[in-house]
């Protein structure tokens, strides 16, 4: 064993260290009482969007993306050969992100954006990548805002509802999701062509999440659903917590803006596993295990994508670690301990998908397997990581828990999704 393992060994960090069957069992009860109502870590929230609602040729629809710092609208249709058509995407700043805007000042500059909309259709598509609590009416009241957004005013008000009064259009039919719920449809109409078990939709980007195909008979906690049918659920998968901390991942936890909140996110995601692999290097130099220990004092926390390009072997570690290497082995111990909790990270995401994918209870047949629509630049760039996870997964689901899959990248896939939501419901 190398320095680099040894270290990440003593702290229990290793993908080694993650037992993937008690993952899964732990993974599941917690899906099961999230979906009874139960004390969980995983909302289970119901989306009231079915997946399998009938697809009609050239019934357009405006489609909406709200998500990060960008906004998105477009007029999407089916074809008469069933083939999704998208027409005049236009792209415009998320409303909020560059100063603090009042509730009606959001609303109308939503309502401008897609004013040249209003005559495509009378059904609106809208994913909306924010926390919101979905109603029957398949509109949502947002929660709480993430990503930098300022308008105070806008949370406990329902989205759809105000957006379409300031659009001046109250009876339009519209139709809320978040991005894991759009991919998941985008991925199913992409490959309408072959037949499949179930859907699973999955993001590993900034965040993470994930989102699958339930029947409502199982979905004990809410009231009033049809037992015979059937439902996407939006796991919120980055708030799992019955998870292999380490006091790593803990000391990082601690540096970041919401201590104790969405664990698994923080182990696995874009928007954290540079603070992680930089409190890990700061623990190793602190423990003697570089030849010049001080050399990493007072580093500023990388990003993910800095850390990336390390592993990935550019020329010059001095442009993404300034000032720190003085000796040739430590930067290759620095890279051996940041593939490590990659490796790890790749595992994690093995067990969360293989988890949803036996909840699901199909894809048992090479006939008929699960799609896994997957997202995310950190799931497809960072290093090594899809093979790792692949490898995890197929290892894990062999034997008694044999299922089958294929993995499918679309693109605008929350543009697509919305639409094909707004249509088929």
């Amino acid at each position: 064993m190398t320095k680099a393992s040894d270290f990440l060994k003593s702290h229990k960090m290793t993908a080694d260290d993650i037992n993937m069957k008690e993952m899964v069992s732990n993974f599941l009860s917690e899906m099961d009482k999230g979906l009874a109502g139960e004390e969980s870590s995983l909302l289970m929230l119901p989306t009231y969007i079915e997946a399998d609602g009938e697809v009609k040729a050239n019934d357009p629809v405006i489609a909406i993306d709200a998500g990060g710092t960008n906004f998105r609208v477009a007029k999407i249709y089916f074809d008469e050969n069933l083939k999704l058509v998208t027409e005049n995407i236009q792209k415009a700043k998320m409303p909020g992100v560059e100063k603090e805007l009042s509730k009606k000042e959001f609303f109308d500059t939503f309502a401008n954006y897609i004013s040249d909309y209003k005559t495509v259709s009378e059904k609106v598509g809208f994913c909306f990548s924010y926390p919101a609590e979905i109603l029957p009416t398949k509109d949502g009241k947002l929660l709480e805002w993430s990503k930098e957004v300022k308008a105070p005013e806008v949370i406990g008000n329902m989205i759809g509802e105000e957006l379409l009064a300031a659009l001046g259009t109250p009876e339009k039919q519209l139709v809320l999701m978040n991005d894991t719920v759009s991919t998941l449809l985008a991925g199913k109409a992409a490959r309408a062509v072959k037949s499949y078990d179930t859907y699973i939709g999955f993001i590993l980007g900034t965040g993470t999440n994930t989102s699958y195909i339930e029947n409502n008979k199982k979905i004990t906690k809410t009231f009033g659903l049809n037992m015979e049918g059937s439902q996407i659920i939006n796991i919120e998968s980055g708030a799992f917590n019955i998870l292999p901390r380490t006091d790593i991942d803990i000391a990082f936890d601690n540096t970041t803006g919401s201590p104790g909140s969405y664990p698994f996110e923080k182990m696995i995601s874009g928007g954290y596993l540079g603070g992680l692999c930089t409190t890990a290097l700061q623990t190793a130099a602190a423990e003697g295990i570089f030849q010049d220990a001080s050399a990493f004092e007072g580093l500023s926390e990388l990003t993910t994508e800095e850390i990336n390009k390390y592993v990935h072997g550019i020329e010059d570690a001095k442009s993404v670690l300034p000032g720190v290497f003085t000796h040739e082995s430590d930067k290759l111990l620095a890279a051996e301990i940041i593939d490590g909790l990659i490796e790890r990270a790749a595992k994690l995401v093995a067990a969360n998908i293989a988890s949803v994918v036996l909840k699901s209870g199909k894809a048992k047949s090479h006939e008929k397997p699960v799609l896994m629509t997957i997202e995310g630049t950190t799931f497809y760039k960072l290093h090594k990581f899809q093979p790792m996870f692949e490898k995890f997964l197929q290892d894990f689901l062999s034997g008694e828990n044999k299922r089958y899959y294929e993995i499918v990248e679309v693109e605008n896939s929350s543009l697509l999704g919305a639409a094909i939501a707004a249509i088929v419901n």
